[in-house]
């Protein structure tokens, strides 16, 4: 009998799998972190052939931690890293190109490009998107005018466009031999081509950004039976049956179904999820319109997002770049040792400023700074701009929800930091809450291929398995919250106008 549903991970730094049963309880996990290339400032690129290789030798050690094999396993749910880019042949299965990663910066002067004819709201009311670097349709672009030969191939028909789910996805059925070329909705939303309306891609925008249609994969919706693991698979003949991106995984996974509720992921970037039910919002605050989820035939769910580029990545950057300890979870105790941020404030615009901002110009900057700042000052400074960035988010919701935030779902590598939730509980000024399965990304996409097969009856039986495990209540005054987020406000307008070139109507349009 198949007692368990496995999920597949595919993020930005590690590939996971984890097994779970009827309960939403983690039995097992395995995971593989694969190789960051920075060729240049502001690229970012990944190995997908060696993405597949370690989903492969993920899922091999979930199954043989939880002491299972494929007989047990109900169906199989994907999530992923959203709007990564991948670009491969289909008789050979070779990319053509790393993948270019979401929150890599080459594709600003393309960006620019394609807004210089009617800003960076050209396409929004279609897409719900600014023309952004960080959707995958101007990495496509790239791609089509950068690598050679690649366009010639395009347009004959022999090249193929997914992000990873669909990449996993072709693989884990078959890949030249029949393999599936599908996405689902939620990472469609991410491309900057499909309609939000008709759930179907925009043949105008396909053609203004000179993108062949044949390259692109059959859109499907987020939870139902797409097709079977293939034969070369330790899974195979198990039901595919559950895709989303990771975002609205963690959201699903936090079973924040109804309008209103709201969920923060806390990974490698900061994504905050509002759902607004059947009703598509268009942001004046500089959100992001996005599905949420579909499930089978039923109508969509739309959601306002907040995207934050860097959170997680900022403690990976002050572990690698500056060596100021030895292990990510040592910030916390580091941060800790001094009693406030001593004056400094860290903008971790790396990528640029995403939400509310848009600011494809900014970078990184460090002020504030005093003989009196420590390296302890600078990580606390590290953990709290990630706060401040959640708060410029949050603030953004409220203005264009007209719904006061009055409780907070985290989850994510960082909800595992006390500091940070307490001081993010703080700045917010509302409780904020760790459910007992954090993996709400992975529980997400498992809750969906569950449901396609009848393993999980519906999404009652979902808000049941749901379970706090801690709570932190806001302890700071509001003049002090009010003071420190004022100095944010000031440390982010130093960000500003950084890159040689300013983007057409960089931040405007919101």
């Amino acid at each position: 009998m198949a007692e368990y549903i496995l999920s597949i991970d595919q993020g930005t730094t590690t590939t996971r799998a984890m097994v779970f049963d009827h309960a939403g309880r983690i039995i097992s996990s395995g995971y593989v972190e694969h190789h960051q290339y920075q060729p240049r400032a502001g690229w970012v690129e990944h190995d997908p052939l060696e993405i597949w290789d370690n989903t492969r030798d993920a899922v091999g050690l979930a199954l043989a931690r939880a002491n299972i094999t494929r007989h047990e396993v109900a169906a199989v749910g994907i999530t992923n890293q959203r709007e990564t880019t991948i670009i491969w042949d289909r008789h050979t299965g070779e990319p053509v190109h790393n993948a270019i990663v979401w929150l890599d910066t080459r594709t600003g002067p393309i960006a620019e490009r394609f807004a210089a004819d009617g800003g960076v709201d050209r396409f929004r009311d279609t897409v719900g998107l600014p023309i952004n670097t960080y959707f995958s349709g101007t990495k496509i672009a790239w791609i089509l005018e950068n690598v050679p030969g690649v366009r010639a191939r395009a347009e004959a028909g022999d090249l193929l466009f997914g992000t990873p789910d669909t990449w996993v996805t072709w693989n884990l059925t078959g890949g030249v031999n029949g393999g599936l070329h599908i996405t689902d909705v939620t990472n469609a939303s991410r491309t900057l081509f499909m309609n939000l309306r008709t759930l179907d891609w925009d043949d105008s925008i396909l053609a203004t950004f000179g993108v062949p249609r044949s390259m692109m994969p059959t859109i499907r919706s987020s939870s139902e039976v797409y097709g079977k693991a293939s034969s070369e698979s330790l899974l195979r003949e198990t039901p595919v049956a559950g895709i989303l991106g990771d975002q609205q995984a963690a959201t699903f996974g936090q079973v924040a179904f109804n309008p209103g509720e709201a969920k923060s992921t806390y990974g490698t970037g900061g994504f905050l999820l509002f759902n607004t039910g059947s009703d598509i919002v268009v942001s004046k605050n500089g959100l992001l319109t996005t599905v949420a989820y579909q499930l089978g035939d039923s109508a969509p769910v739309y959601a306002l997002e907040g995207s934050i580029a860097v959170t997680g990545a900022l403690v990976q950057w002050m572990r690698d770049n500056l060596g100021f300890f030895k292990r990510t979870g040592d910030i916390e105790d580091l941060a800790a040792s001094v009693p406030d941020n001593g004056g400094a404030y860290i903008v971790p615009a790396f990528s640029g400023m995403f939400a509310p901002y848009w600011r494809q110009d900014a970078r990184g900057v460090f002020t504030g700074l005093t003989r009196y700042v420590t390296k302890a000052h600078l990580a606390r400074a590290a953990l709290e701009a990630t706060a401040y960035q959640a708060r410029d988010v949050f603030d953004a919701v409220g203005a264009d929800a007209g719904v006061p935030l009055t409780e907070l779902k985290v989850d994510g590598g960082m909800v595992a930091n006390k500091l940070l939730m307490q001081f993010q509980a703080d700045m917010l000024g509302v409780p904020v809450i760790r459910p007992v399965v954090p993996e709400t990304t992975s529980l997400g996409a498992a809750y969906a291929a569950g449901l396609a097969v009848g393993y999980w009856s519906g999404l009652d039986e979902l808000r049941a398995n749901w379970a706090e495990d801690r709570r932190w209540n806001p302890e700071m005054s509001p003049s002090q919250r009010d003071h420190l987020y004022a100095g944010w406000k000031k440390a982010v307008t130093k960000s500003f106008a950084w890159t040689e070139d300013e983007p057409v109507e960089a931040g405007s349009g919101f």
